[in-house]
């Protein structure tokens, strides 16, 4: 019998880094992550990727996909699309430490982010990560075996109990602060029924599908930046989320930093589907 025991209750995909996620009810497993998830991102005019730590208000770009495109939407904006099968010219961008390949899309959605997000002195391109690149995982948290992702901040997928979001909240209650959604955390598996940060104490977790069984490896505590201080709603900051979280967060083996939720890798079940009300068992670490 396992130690522990829950359920998936949420499944989100953030089709363009930094950018509003988008939940869903199911989707395909992939080596790197859940399908489209992190597949586009912005740049500036160096190739230098973007997000709500210098542009708060990039929570306001609101992706949905369909068969055939990926369209954005923004208050006061008219939407814009891309074509899914549409892949430009080839450059090159940085992602944190990694400079890779990547596809552009197109002058129309570069002029649309340019309105919206109106930088002096910057200028911005969505890119696609492309067919060709590779991008792993740092090794020494994956016990040196090669995982990849895409454009998240550096694995493929982020498990978080949602008893650890309760937790928070009560404690922002009590000290006369609002209670917050899941989406400050960004994750793309949420887990109920399981104890408050039950997944820092686990090192792999077992998914039952109609297919077989999809195993994920939890291989590193994620720290947190100022975004979880960023509201979804007004793109507005202040610091009371991570300051609450400051309190009983701050994990030595990370030195010291602010964490919520576990980064993980895909160890088995690549292209099975994962679902909401899909059972997940796991034993503690030991």
């Amino acid at each position: 019998m396992a130690d522990c025991a829950g359920v998936i209750s949420q499944l989100f995909i953030y089709p363009v880094k930094s950018c509003a996620g988008i939940e869903i009810n199911a989707s395909q497993l992939t080596p790197t992550g859940l399908a489209m998830d992190r597949e586009w991102m912005i740049v500036d005019q160096d190739g230098q990727f973007l997000t709500q730590r210098q542009c708060p208000h990039m929570v306001w770009i609101t992706p949905s996909l369909s068969d055939r495109a990926l369209t954005l939407s923004a208050p006061n904006s008219p939407s814009v699309s891309v074509a899914l099968d549409y892949r430009g010219q080839a450059m090159q961008v940085t992602v944190w430490r990694d400079t890779l390949c990547a596809d552009d899309m197109g002058d129309e959605v570069a002029n649309w982010l340019d309105s919206f997000l109106a930088i002096p002195g910057k200028r911005f391109r969505l890119v696609r990560f492309s067919t060709r690149a590779r991008r792993l995982s740092a090794p020494e948290w994956t016990q040196g075996v090669e995982a990849p992702n895409k454009f998240s901040d550096g694995f493929a997928l982020l498990v978080v109990t949602q008893r650890a979001l309760d937790e928070l909240n009560e404690r922002l209650v009590l000290a006369g602060h609002p209670s917050v959604g899941m989406s400050r955390f960004r994750p793309n598996l949420v887990i109920e029924s399981m104890d408050a940060h039950a997944e820092d104490h686990i090192a792999q977790i077992a998914i039952q599908t109609a297919g077989g069984t999809v195993t994920l490896d939890l291989v590193k505590p994620c720290p947190r930046c100022a975004i979880p201080d960023i509201d979804p709603y007004s793109a507005s900051s202040s610091p009371e989320v991570n300051q609450t979280l400051s309190d009983y967060r701050r994990l030595d083996l990370l030195d010291g930093a602010i964490c919520f939720g576990m980064n993980a890798v895909v160890r088995h079940g690549n292209e099975l589907t994962l679902h909401v009300g899909l059972p997940v068992e796991a034993n503690y670490k030991i």
